[in-house]
């Protein structure tokens, strides 16, 4: 069976390509060998995201007299959590379904494997494309002799199906995943404790968003051991026991491991086909083009951001690449980062230490959301910082705030218009909602400062 794109993998950016790609009049064929939507949709964002609003919703709870309004907190009822899940999901995970189909996309189900420089195998079946799209996504990684048991020792996945809350647990890694997972453990009721091996939570981000999400967690009394290496784990009768580089030991029911993901590339013909491999990930040009001509990577396969919107804008790119519509290469640097945990983390652009890697000189401006009606109205403490070129455009945008994400795509806009602090200034920002944040940083950056304090 021959088309003229074959994709490899049912994920954010497989689907992206292929219903992109049956816009643009290509025969499509996209093979998965377990649910279309991937990790995105039924292991990682989707209904992670669902368990930290029911974990919102619990915070809220508790925290109800605050708001003059009266209401008890009588526990977590799990599988009423997963039947929020799952609803979410099911809804998503069937109105891709509907899009392939009235696309006219051929799915087809089962493990594929690329065979020469323009086939894939599904079981006895070759499919054989003009262009081959390998999207085979990413899994939890753990550590060498850190074995995952599923009970004492799991990863994200495991804490999708999990039919209790733990009385406590260690999370091994502050990235985006540990630091989510331990804002929900902590809204659920657990005690936790992060460990990470650099120097602050969220290592990737800007160094004084981390400082106030570290702040916060504190006052949530979310603990944590920052700049230590794990040692080793032993199970108990109980849970487990960890041990640090530095001596110290921890206790708890359940160690989480959420040290990043993978590619899924292991035993899928890649190599044997002349693909370009480092490390297990497929290397590509800036089009995801391979070393291959006709094959392209694209999501959680590439070293690129592992994002599901990443990955979704790399589908898209390449579909019209193959069409001949030549679309710009993605500006990763413009692409919205979000953390989900409570307070949330957002940012556009570029950090003030990759600024200075890039010799641009910056001026930068901070405000505070203790001086944001809203925000503390919603009973939130944060900060947006915004990083400007010097008597240039705005590089970067870093916020920390209950619900903040939502104002990250301002933040894009702005980053990837090459918007002068003086341009933003103009414009006017609804009052009262936390987008005006992001306005009161770009009046004081543009030199007519309203309501800035510190």
């Amino acid at each position: 069976m021959a088309y003229d794109i074959v994709v490899l993998g049912g994920g954010s950016g497989g689907y992206a390509c292929a219903l992109r790609a049956a816009e643009l009049g290509k025969s499509v064929a996209l093979i998965e060998k377990d649910k279309i939507g991937g990790t995105c949709l039924h292991r990682g964002c989707i209904p992670t995201k669902a368990l930290l609003h029911s974990a919102e919703v619990a915070d809220e709870t508790r925290e109800s007299e605050t708001f003059g309004v009266k209401a008890r907190f009588d526990g977590i009822d799990v599988p009423g959590v997963h039947a929020f899940k799952d609803k979410i999901v099911n809804r998503a995970w069937k109105g891709v379904q509907g899009l392939l189909k009235g696309a006219g996309v051929t799915i087809v189900e089962g493990e594929g494997r690329l065979v020469g420089q323009r086939a894939i195998q599904v079981g006895s079946e070759v499919y054989e494309g003009a262009n081959i799209v390998l999207a085979t996504g990413s899994a939890p990684r753990s550590l060498p002799g850190l074995e995952i048991d599923g009970e004492r020792v799991i990863t994200s996945e495991h804490t999708l199906t999990m039919d209790r809350v733990p009385a406590s647990v260690i999370v091994l890694g502050g990235g985006v995943i540990g630091v989510e997972l331990a804002s929900v453990y902590r809204s659920f009721g657990a005690e936790v404790t992060i460990v990470e091996a650099l120097p602050h939570l969220l290592p990737l981000e800007e160094e004084s968003s981390s400082k106030l999400l570290e702040r916060a967690f504190r006052r949530r009394g979310i603990k944590y051991e920052l700049g230590v290496f794990f040692e080793g784990v032993k199970t108990t009768e109980t849970g487990v026991v960890v041990t640090l580089a530095n001596g110290k030991t921890l206790d708890a029911e359940l160690l989480l491991v959420a040290v990043g993901r993978g590619p899924v590339s292991a035993g899928m013909g890649f190599e044997e086909a002349g693909v370009r491999m480092e490390r297990g990930a497929v290397v590509v040009d800036e089009h995801c083009r391979t070393s291959v001509p006709g094959v392209y990577a694209i999501g959680d396969l590439i070293p690129t951001l592992q994002l599901a919107h990443a990955g979704f804008a790399e589908g898209i790119m390449v579909a019209e690449h193959i069409a001949g519509l030549n679309p710009p290469p993605i500006d990763y640097a413009g692409v919205p980062r979000i953390t989900y945990s409570d307070p949330e983390v957002a940012s556009v652009g570029l950090t003030s230490a990759q600024a200075a890697e890039r010799g641009i000189e910056i001026v930068e401006q901070v405000y505070d959301l203790a001086g944001n009606p809203k925000s503390q109205i919603l009973g939130t403490a944060g900060a947006v910082k915004v990083i400007a070129q010097k008597d240039g455009p705005v590089v970067g945008v870093h916020m920390v705030g209950r619900r903040i994400g939502e104002l990250v795509t301002e933040g894009q806009l702005i980053y990837n218009w090459e918007a002068l602090p003086a341009e933003v200034a103009q414009l006017i920002h609804a009052h009262p909602t936390q987008s005006e944040a992001v306005g009161e940083a770009m009046l004081a950056l543009a030199g007519k400062p309203l309501h800035v304090h510190n």
